[in-house]
């Protein structure tokens, strides 16, 4: 019997996805992180992977949203500014569309800690690419 996953699994897991507070229909995406030390280099600063990894999937939510799904985002190219180091402790990304068209995004998108400070931020252009539908 299969029961009801009350976790992320695959890649959300892995980059400590707690919960999609705002999924982008409306223009902005709103995702929560758990930054574990497990993800931690040297003094307990988070791994700069894992940040770019926190914008880069809100930014990936925004683009499905705002596509009602018809698309898939791929990153092209993404630039991370890490302003203050990330610890351990409550991430929150967001992320929106400054321009898109047909087959391609460009994205804006921060993440910040709990205390409201902006940690980094960061600029992306995916390419939009269209998913199959069954026939």
């Amino acid at each position: 019997m299969n029961e009801p996953q009350s976790r992320p699994h695959g890649v959300a897991n892995a980059l400590g996805m707690e919960k999609v507070v705002d999924r982008g229909e409306k223009g902005r995406a709103v995702i929560h992180y758990r930054a574990r030390m497990d993800m931690c280099h040297s003094g307990g600063i988070v791994q700069g992977g894992f940040v770019t990894g926190w914008i880069d999937a809100a930014m990936a939510h925004v683009v499905m949203a705002q596509s009602a799904d018809a698309a898939n985002p791929l990153s092209l190219e993404i630039k991370v500014s890490f302003l203050k180091p990330a610890t351990p402790g409550l991430i929150i990304a967001e992320a929106w569309i400054e321009r898109s068209g047909r087959s391609i995004a460009f994205l804006e998108g921060l993440i910040r800690n709990e205390a409201g400070d902006v940690l980094a931020k960061a600029t992306s252009t995916m390419k939009l690419v269209q998913r199959r539908t069954a026939s």
